[in-house]
């Protein structure tokens, strides 16, 4: 895994683009279909650049037994971003609520599960590699 320096660093500069940016759509542009397209793209960058430090923090504090590498933190950043993305597409619309806020957090939970329940079926120590 690499140090969390670099999570920190990458984080914090997809936070400042995202936010920033998310910030110049609604305040200075009209809601046409550019801008909402740049404004889900930027909410995207902003959403894992916030939590990208978070997630990299967590799975150093509680390794585990196959240990995850920047892509599997990149990734899981990435599934909150899109999270994120759809809670604020479904909003206007009111279709959004409670109940299938908490089920779509748990379909990007199982589909996470699953794809590391493969990696870990496939993950090698470093001895059993070599030889």
């Amino acid at each position: 895994m690499p140090p969390l320096r670099k999570f920190a660093w990458t984080g914090f500069l997809l936070a400042l683009i995202g936010w920033g940016g998310v910030f110049a759509v609604i305040f200075l542009m009209l809601p046409t279909l550019g801008p909402r397209w740049l404004f889900y793209f930027l909410l995207t960058m902003a959403l894992v650049g916030t939590v990208l430090p978070l997630i990299a923090y967590l799975h150093k504090r509680f390794p585990s037994e196959t240990p995850a590498s920047g892509g599997v933190i990149l990734r899981q950043a990435i599934w909150i971003g899109i999270y994120g993305d759809l809670i604020v597409w479904l909003l206007p619309g009111e279709v959004l609520n409670f109940a299938l806020a908490l089920f779509l957090a748990a379909g990007f939970g199982l589909v996470e599960f699953l794809i590391r329940l493969r990696e870990r079926s496939q993950w090698q120590p470093r001895d059993l590699q070599d030889e």
